[in-house]
This record gives structure tokens, sequence and C-alpha cells, in this order.
């Protein structure tokens, strides 16, 4: 017997995925469904998107602008961070998810809802991070995740199931990809992309040009720091959507940002994924140029070693953790002197760091010049090696070294 559900609250994209679960929630669970549809930057036509939820049975449609939120309380943050999962993902689904979850979870409240429910599958990352979002809220929520329970087992069983309810879906047999796209990124999987040898098809992307059909003519942008937040382009000061949107562009106008990834998800299978982060890339470039020269040594060492710890804690849905709050506060803390300009070139899917300046920077050209100086003796230098080198002056003479 299905537990009765008075009202779900379903996170609705209208994919195909989705456009199918509001179908199904209503048919299986005889209950009311309100979807939530967040812009985060994906670029939908959200009034056929809510047109498609009230055809398919939807009795209420949210869809909320959420861009500005998303950039600046959960992007900039993580970028704060120098946050990359694997060395290579910069985690723009991962950081969507709680944002979603967490207003989702408002509307569930406000709409005196007793379940909420996602497009999320069994064997992904998104289940978890949506459900973790969820409990954060309200440790009572009942939550329904059909993937893990209808017998509709692949997106062919899916579209069929489309077909004969006549839900219109942007997904075909030609072009199976399940993708996710927000201001910081999209990704695409499934398809051909689940065979890791095959190269991506050219026709998949969206945000970037081919690098080798990108300008001739390298172009140089500065990007201006406060406090380790982005805050202008070239003299121009955007807000943090609009910042994004903006090196997104330039960004994909050359090349920039394109990856193919073998990940490791928190379920414990690996998956291949082909991600477009263009504004991203230049972004993270650019903030860890910034730091070169506002950071102290050891404070940029210690905040390094954690950046693993972070970016699992966000790949892995823990977003709304304690340990993730005492991370972001401390990260935040080294933060303060990062503020100043960074001069980059973008040039055919390269994204090179020209220069930096900071009124707060702790550089010295006097300490490090090869000139003559007064503010250092090079005579220093040799009990600072010997008092350096006594542990292992010692192995040697015991014969404990291996």
């Amino acid at each position: 017997m299905t537990e009765k559900v008075k009202k779900v609250v379903l996170a609705y994209s209208g994919g195909l995925d989705t456009s199918v679960i509001l179908k199904w929630l209503v048919e299986t669970y005889q209950c009311e469904v309100v979807t939530f549809s967040a812009d985060v930057g994906q670029q939908e036509d959200f009034s056929q998107i809510e047109k498609n939820a009230l055809k398919t049975g939807a009795s209420k449609v949210y869809i909320e602008d959420l861009k500005e939120t998303f950039v600046k309380d959960y992007v900039f943050p993580a970028f704060r961070a120098n946050a990359i999962y694997e060395g290579q993902y910069l985690l723009g689904t991962s950081l969507a998810r709680p944002l979603i979850a967490k207003r989702q979870m408002e509307i569930a409240k406000e709409e005196d809802a007793d379940a909420v429910s996602h497009g999320a599958t069994g064997k992904g990352n998104d289940q978890v991070r949506f459900e973790l979002g969820f409990l954060a809220q309200d440790p009572q929520i009942k939550i329904i995740a059909p993937w893990r329970e209808w017998d509709l087992n692949s997106r062919t069983a899916l579209m069929a199931f489309a077909k004969k309810h006549d839900i219109a879906v942007p997904t075909t047999h030609a072009k199976p990809y399940s993708t996710d796209w927000n201001l910081l990124h999209i990704s695409y999987e499934g398809g051909i992309l689940e065979d890791p040898w095959k190269a991506p098809p050219e026709d998949i992307f969206t945000l970037t040009v081919s690098p080798q059909e990108a300008p001739g003519v390298p172009e140089v942008i500065e990007i201006h720091f406060q406090a380790g937040d982005p805050v202008a382009i070239n003299d121009r000061k955007l807000s943090p959507a609009d910042f994004l949107r903006e090196l997104n562009r330039l960004g994909g106008r050359h090349g920039v940002g394109r990856a193919d990834i073998v990940e490791n998800r928190f379920v414990g299978m690996k998956s291949r994924g082909v991600y477009e982060t263009p504004g991203g890339t230049v972004l993270r470039a650019a903030h860890m140029a910034m730091e070169s020269i506002t950071m102290d040594r050891e404070v940029m060492h210690l905040r390094d070693s954690l950046i693993p710890k972070y970016s699992t804690l966000v790949y892995n849905g823990f977003w709304f953790s304690p340990e993730m709050n005492v991370l972001q506060k401390m990260i935040d803390e080294t933060q303060k002197n990062v503020s100043g300009v960074v001069r980059l070139e973008l040039y055919k899917g390269n994204c090179c760091v020209l220069g930096r300046k900071s009124d707060k920077s702790i550089y010295s050209e006097d300490f490090a010049t090869f000139e003559d100086d007064d503010v250092y003796s090079q005579k220093d230098a040799e009990g600072f090696i010997r008092l350096n080198a006594l542990r292992l002056r010692i192995q040697k003479m015991l014969g404990t070294n291996s």
C-alpha cells in the first residue's frame, strides 16, 4: 500500500525525469502536487515550464529567480575556498542543490505540504544532496524519491511513459543526455558519454566554442577583488550574477572551461561527466593569483590543506553541516586582505595570469630582488640551512636513515 500523502512539493526542472515524476506522483499517490522551479541561470523558457507543469497535473507552480542568491551565497563562498573536487570539478551542480532544497522546504512549509520530491536517481549524488538539505531543514519531512520506487528504470522507459501521457519533454533518443545547467556550469551525462573512451560530440557544448574555433587574437581582461570576492571586470562593477554571466561570456568565447571527467560518486561508483565552466575556470585562476600576493604563507598552506575536505563536503551534500559552517568561517577569515586586481589573457582554451597588484600586497620587490638590497643578508641563509639539516645530519651519522 502506498503511504497516504496530502500534498507534495516537487523540485521541477521541466526535463524528462521531473515531467514524468509529476504525472507519476498524481497517479500513484493521488495527491496534490505543487511544483517548484528555481531559476539559477539555466536560460530556460520558464513560461513554457509553467504551462507544461499545469498541463501535466500540477495544482500550483512556483518559479523563482534565485540567481543572485546562488552566486553570492553559494558560488562565491566556494571560490573563496578555491574549492575543486578531485582536481577538476568546480562543483557547479553540487553548489546549486542546497539552495534549491532550502527554498523547496520553505515552500513546503508555506503550502502546508507533508512531503517533498525530487528527480534524482538512486545511483547518483543529487539524491543525497537534496535529501540532506531537506532533512537539515525539517527532520520529520516525508521524502518521495520516485527513482527508488517505480519500475521505470531507464530513460527509454521514461520517454515511452511521456509519449503515452502526451507529456512534452526535451530529451530525444538521438540526444539522451542528462544535463544540469546553472550560472556556474552546464554538465552532460549519459548516452554516448557512458563510454569513457568516446569523445564528447562537439554539438553538445553550449557555453563554450571549440578552442580550435576560438578567436585567433588573445583577449586581456582585469578582475577586481574585494575581501576574496570578485566585484568588477575591467573597472565595470557588476552584481554577483551579472559578474558570472559576463565572465561566462568572455571565457566561453575563447573556449575556456571544458572538462571531461571520470569522477567518484559519493554512493561508490565512478561516473563520466562532461562540464563547461568558463567563468568559474577564469575566476579560480584569478582568485589564486590574487591570494598569491596578499595571503600569508602559513595561512595559505593551512587553507589549501582543507580544500579537499571542503570540496568533498560540498560534493557529498553536507552544505548545512556543522563542520561546513566551521570551515567556511575559517576560510572567510583568510580572505580579509584578498583585494586588488588580476590581469589575465584568454586565448584558445587557455587562461593565463599576466599580472596582479594590490594595496594589501605582502610581496616586496625589495626583499625578492636579485639585485643589491639592504633588507636581507644572504650569509644568514647558511645558519638557516644548517639548522634545518640538523636532523638529517644526525640520521646519517647514526646510520638510521633509510
